[in-house]
Protein backbone atom coordinates (compact mmCIF):
# COMPACT_ATOMS: atom_id res chain seq x y z
CA UNK A 1 0.00 0.00 0.00
CA UNK A 2 1.04 3.58 -0.34
CA UNK A 3 1.97 6.25 2.00
CA UNK A 4 -1.05 8.01 0.54
CA UNK A 5 -3.57 5.12 0.72
CA UNK A 6 -3.11 5.33 5.11
CA UNK A 7 -3.17 9.15 5.43
CA UNK A 8 -7.28 8.58 5.54
CA UNK A 9 -8.87 11.84 4.61
CA UNK A 10 -7.74 15.50 4.58
CA UNK A 11 -9.57 18.68 6.30
CA UNK A 12 -10.97 19.89 3.22
CA UNK A 13 -12.69 16.73 2.59
CA UNK A 14 -14.16 16.64 6.21
CA UNK A 15 -14.95 20.22 5.74
CA UNK A 16 -16.90 19.29 2.60
CA UNK A 17 -18.53 16.21 3.44
CA UNK A 18 -20.19 18.39 6.73
CA UNK A 19 -21.04 21.41 4.70
CA UNK A 20 -23.37 18.82 2.38
CA UNK A 21 -24.67 17.16 5.48
CA UNK A 22 -25.44 20.30 6.64
CA UNK A 23 -27.15 21.68 4.14
CA UNK A 24 -29.34 18.26 3.73
CA UNK A 25 -30.13 19.03 7.21
CA UNK A 26 -30.99 22.25 6.61
CA UNK A 27 -33.56 20.87 3.76
CA UNK A 28 -34.70 18.32 5.44
CA UNK A 29 -35.86 20.48 8.60
CA UNK A 30 -38.35 22.54 7.29
CA UNK A 31 -40.30 19.16 5.26
CA UNK A 32 -40.04 17.70 8.39
CA UNK A 33 -42.11 20.53 10.24
CA UNK A 34 -44.26 20.82 7.06
CA UNK A 35 -45.55 17.43 7.36
CA UNK A 36 -46.03 17.45 11.17
CA UNK A 37 -48.59 20.35 10.92
CA UNK A 38 -50.15 18.34 7.74
CA UNK A 39 -50.92 15.41 10.00
CA UNK A 40 -52.22 17.93 12.68
CA UNK A 41 -54.58 19.25 10.31
CA UNK A 42 -55.93 16.01 9.12
CA UNK A 43 -56.54 15.29 12.62
CA UNK A 44 -58.07 18.73 13.34
CA UNK A 45 -60.34 18.18 10.49
CA UNK A 46 -61.32 14.49 11.41
CA UNK A 47 -62.27 15.76 14.99
CA UNK A 48 -64.38 19.16 13.48
CA UNK A 49 -66.05 16.30 11.41
CA UNK A 50 -66.86 13.74 14.01
CA UNK A 51 -68.12 16.29 16.77
CA UNK A 52 -69.95 18.42 13.90
CA UNK A 53 -71.62 15.15 12.42
CA UNK A 54 -72.17 14.20 16.41
CA UNK A 55 -74.14 17.32 16.73
CA UNK A 56 -76.56 16.88 13.62
CA UNK A 57 -77.00 13.63 14.57
CA UNK A 58 -78.62 14.73 18.35
CA UNK A 59 -80.47 17.24 16.49
CA UNK A 60 -81.94 14.64 14.48
CA UNK A 61 -82.69 12.93 16.98
CA UNK A 62 -84.72 15.77 18.28
CA UNK A 63 -86.67 16.47 15.62
CA UNK A 64 -87.89 12.79 14.82
CA UNK A 65 -88.72 12.48 18.73
CA UNK A 66 -86.33 9.96 19.43
CA UNK A 67 -85.03 11.95 22.37
CA UNK A 68 -86.74 15.08 24.23
CA UNK A 69 -85.93 18.33 23.73
CA UNK A 70 -83.68 19.89 26.51
CA UNK A 71 -82.72 23.06 24.07
CA UNK A 72 -84.94 25.44 22.63
CA UNK A 73 -83.11 24.93 19.47
CA UNK A 74 -82.74 21.07 19.75
CA UNK A 75 -79.12 21.24 20.02
CA UNK A 76 -77.03 19.64 22.90
CA UNK A 77 -76.18 21.81 25.84
CA UNK A 78 -73.08 20.82 26.41
CA UNK A 79 -70.03 18.88 24.16
CA UNK A 80 -70.34 15.89 27.16
CA UNK A 81 -74.06 15.58 26.10
CA UNK A 82 -73.41 13.63 23.23
CA UNK A 83 -70.92 11.08 25.02
CA UNK A 84 -72.93 10.75 28.03
CA UNK A 85 -76.20 9.89 25.55
CA UNK A 86 -79.64 10.76 25.95
CA UNK A 87 -82.66 9.25 27.45
CA UNK A 88 -84.29 7.71 24.07
CA UNK A 89 -88.22 8.28 23.92
CA UNK A 90 -89.33 4.82 23.57
CA UNK A 91 -92.42 2.23 24.43
CA UNK A 92 -90.35 -0.15 26.05
CA UNK A 93 -88.86 1.28 28.99
CA UNK A 94 -85.94 3.93 29.00
CA UNK A 95 -82.59 3.61 26.56
CA UNK A 96 -79.55 6.11 26.33
CA UNK A 97 -78.47 6.92 23.04
CA UNK A 98 -75.14 7.92 22.16
CA UNK A 99 -73.82 10.67 19.53
CA UNK A 100 -69.92 10.26 20.34
CA UNK A 101 -67.87 7.56 21.98
CA UNK A 102 -65.57 10.40 23.40
CA UNK A 103 -64.77 14.38 22.48
CA UNK A 104 -61.98 14.46 20.47
CA UNK A 105 -59.04 16.93 21.36
CA UNK A 106 -58.12 19.68 20.09
CA UNK A 107 -54.16 18.59 18.28
CA UNK A 108 -53.22 22.76 18.16
CA UNK A 109 -54.56 23.45 22.16
CA UNK A 110 -51.46 23.60 23.34
CA UNK A 111 -51.73 22.21 27.02
CA UNK A 112 -52.41 17.95 27.02
CA UNK A 113 -53.54 18.10 30.46
CA UNK A 114 -56.39 20.03 29.67
CA UNK A 115 -59.79 17.88 29.29
CA UNK A 116 -60.75 17.11 25.62
CA UNK A 117 -64.17 19.28 25.96
CA UNK A 118 -62.46 22.18 27.00
CA UNK A 119 -60.15 22.27 24.03
CA UNK A 120 -62.80 23.69 21.67
CA UNK A 121 -64.08 26.93 21.48
CA UNK A 122 -67.86 26.41 21.34
CA UNK A 123 -70.69 28.81 19.24
CA UNK A 124 -74.26 28.52 20.67
CA UNK A 125 -77.33 28.49 17.67
CA UNK A 126 -78.27 32.44 18.47
CA UNK A 127 -74.63 33.33 17.83
CA UNK A 128 -73.16 34.43 14.67
CA UNK A 129 -70.68 33.23 12.95
CA UNK A 130 -68.22 35.70 12.86
CA UNK A 131 -68.55 36.29 16.18
CA UNK A 132 -69.21 33.31 17.89
CA UNK A 133 -70.18 32.41 21.62
CA UNK A 134 -71.28 30.19 23.57
CA UNK A 135 -74.89 30.16 24.96
CA UNK A 136 -77.48 27.69 25.96
CA UNK A 137 -76.53 25.12 23.60
CA UNK A 138 -73.80 24.06 20.96
CA UNK A 139 -74.50 24.39 17.60
CA UNK A 140 -71.00 24.75 15.97
CA UNK A 141 -67.28 23.80 17.52
CA UNK A 142 -63.97 25.64 16.46
CA UNK A 143 -60.18 25.51 16.78
CA UNK A 144 -58.74 28.06 19.80
CA UNK A 145 -56.34 28.08 17.73
CA UNK A 146 -55.02 31.42 16.21
CA UNK A 147 -52.11 30.14 13.88
CA UNK A 148 -52.81 29.84 10.79
CA UNK A 149 -52.73 26.53 8.26
CA UNK A 150 -50.69 25.87 5.80
CA UNK A 151 -53.73 26.97 3.27
CA UNK A 152 -53.10 30.60 4.52
CA UNK A 153 -57.04 31.03 7.02
CA UNK A 154 -56.53 30.95 10.35
CA UNK A 155 -57.40 27.43 12.14
CA UNK A 156 -60.68 28.82 14.20
CA UNK A 157 -62.15 29.64 10.78
CA UNK A 158 -62.28 26.04 9.85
Amino acid sequence: MSARALRGYTLIELVVVMAVIGILAGVAMPLAEVTVTRKKEEQLRRALWEIRDGLDAYKRAVEEGQIARVTISGYPPTLMSLTEGATAVVTRGPQRLFFLRRVPRDPFYPESATAAEATWGLRSYVSSADQPRPGDDVFDVYSLSERAGLDGRRYHEW
